[in-house]
């Protein structure tokens, strides 16, 4: 299926804000006071950052973004306001008059970072009561709750904040910091770095990652780990499940600023979006693929995810091996397989409609067609109507079909064999005794499913309609051809 209903993700993100700045200019000699290039700043942008660039993200996504947290007064505090506006973030941040909001300064020259420099203030315990107040309020309203820790005061008493949340039923993610992983015992997903993970349960190795990671979950009382492994990939720990791994998607990596806010959001978008958990986990690895490829703070587009994630859809028609493959690896990711089969000659709204039923019965849906010579065996001589590739090619650009393939027999029971999926669907015309494959499907523990039958919707019908009218027959109706 494509990507999940990002618009329909209600999701709060609480923790550190910031300000991220950068100073771009050219670089073309060494400073005679000491050896550091000069820069001639010629341009300053300025982005949200932190728990804020996790709001952004959602925000991006199409997702219902609000965001909660400590600023101080001034200039910095405003610009991070209008920012969130533009990124249309509904935002509470409490103004704290003895405090600063954090900067970070990070001065570029030919797409290199050469320093980074903060500014920051720390927020007492009366902020922290007033930000605490403001979360009670927002709560109900949303389906998930983000944490973004960056250790700079805002999240001292986390464990109050996870109660509240907890105790209003809430999806709870955090994006941890430090070594006291305990504070955040009870979340629903933790989203540890490598380096994060090892400082808390010592040095792995690949034997030992998912015996400590799944300690570490049961030890905390999570319902899942998901540790990020940088170049490769992600690991997640859910509970009841065995552990899996996701290969890293970045082919180039340019700037990791942000690569983990990224992430966080999509996962807890897209699973509030009504995506399982591993699916979810998906998207993440490829959107932290597509920002690491980006110099600087950087959103991603639902588009431009749902093309990584989901290949291009000039990509969907794949051969029986190539299919067994992708099969594979979605099994690998945890994902639910659908298939279905058919002539499809001439696509219809009964078509559309049926394969997006179909594909809300999994993660992946594969369509089966006939080809030429099964067609004309089915059907007659005079179809298809429309060859093999121009058939497939039609039902790989809908957004519901992730991957098409073709078959000779005269019933795909061989492919479907091979395959196994979880789900074998076919429309209302068919009774469950005739579908091809259904014998395989419910002995290997898979389901069969007859979706509604949609009236006066067959290619046969169109074709006798369209033969109808151009005999001049004002009713469409030629009888049989």
């Amino acid at each position: 299926m494509g990507a999940p209903s990002f618009a329909d993700a209600r999701v709060l993100v609480v923790g550190d804000v910031m300000l991220d700045r950068y100073l771009r200019g050219a670089s073309a000699r060494i400073s005679p006071e000491a050896p550091v290039p000069v820069v001639k700043v010629d341009v300053t942008d300025e982005h949200a950052g932190g728990a804020a660039n996790v709001a952004a993200n959602l925000a991006a996504l199409g997702a219902n973004a609000s965001l909660a947290g400590l600023i101080g007064p001034g200039r910095n505090g405003r610009r991070l306001q209008e920012l969130l506006d533009e990124a249309r973030v509904a935002h509470r941040l409490i103004e704290v008059a003895d405090a600063e909001t954090t900067v970070k300064s990070r001065i570029v020259s030919h797409s290199q970072q050469l320093v980074r420099f903060d500014a920051e203030g720390g927020f007492g315990d009366d902020a922290r009561a007033r930000l605490q107040e403001a979360f009670a309020g927002l709560v109900a309203d949303i389906d998930a709750v983000i944490f973004s820790d960056y250790a700079k005061g805002c999240l001292s008493d986390v464990r109050t904040l996870m109660k509240i949340a907890r105790k209003a039923d809430k999806t709870v993610f955090v994006d941890p910091k430090g070594t006291d992983f305990e504070r955040y015992r009870g979340a629903t997903v933790l989203t540890p770095n490598y380096a994060e993970f090892i400082a808390v349960v010592g040095e792995c190795d690949d034997a030992s990652l998912r015996t400590k990671a799944e300690n570490l979950r049961a030890e905390l009382d999570l319902n899942a780990l998901v540790i990020t492994l940088g170049e490769h990939g992600m690991l997640l720990v859910e509970r009841g499940s065995e552990p899996l791994l996701f290969s890293a998607e970045a082919h180039e990596v340019y700037d990791v600023t942000g690569a983990g806010d990224t992430a966080i959001a999509v996962m807890a978008a897209a699973h509030a979006g009504g995506a399982s958990l591993p699916l979810a986990v998906r998207y993440a690895n490829c959107a932290a693929g597509i920002v690491v490829g980006r110099l600087g703070t950087a959103t991603v587009s639902p588009d431009e995810l749902s093309a990584k994630a989901d290949g291009a859809r000039d990509l969907a028609s794949c051969d029986k091996d190539a299919l067994l493959r992708r099969v594979r690896d979605a099994r690998a990711s945890g994902e639910r397989i659908v298939m279905t089969n058919g002539c499809f000659d001439l696509l219809h709204v009964g078509h559309v409609a049926y394969l997006e039923q179909a594909a809300t019965h999994g993660d992946r849906l594969i369509v089966a067609v006939n080809d030429d010579a099964s067609v004309a065996r089915l059907k007659g001589d005079s179809r298809p109507i429309n060859p093999l590739e121009r058939r497939m090619r039609v039902l790989g650009a809908l957004r519901s079909v992730d991957w098409v393939t073709s078959f000779a027999d005269d019933t795909p029971a061989a492919l479907i064999a091979e395959v196994s999926p979880d789900v074998l669907v076919k429309g209302g015309d068919y009774r469950e005794d005739e579908i091809a494959g259904a014998e395989h499907v419910r002995g290997a523990g898979g389901k069969v499913i007859v979706l509604d039958y949609v009236e006066a919707c067959s290619t046969s019908e169109l074709i006798n309609r369209l033969l109808g009218r151009l005999s001049g027959d004002p009713s469409g109706r030629p009888g049989d051809t």
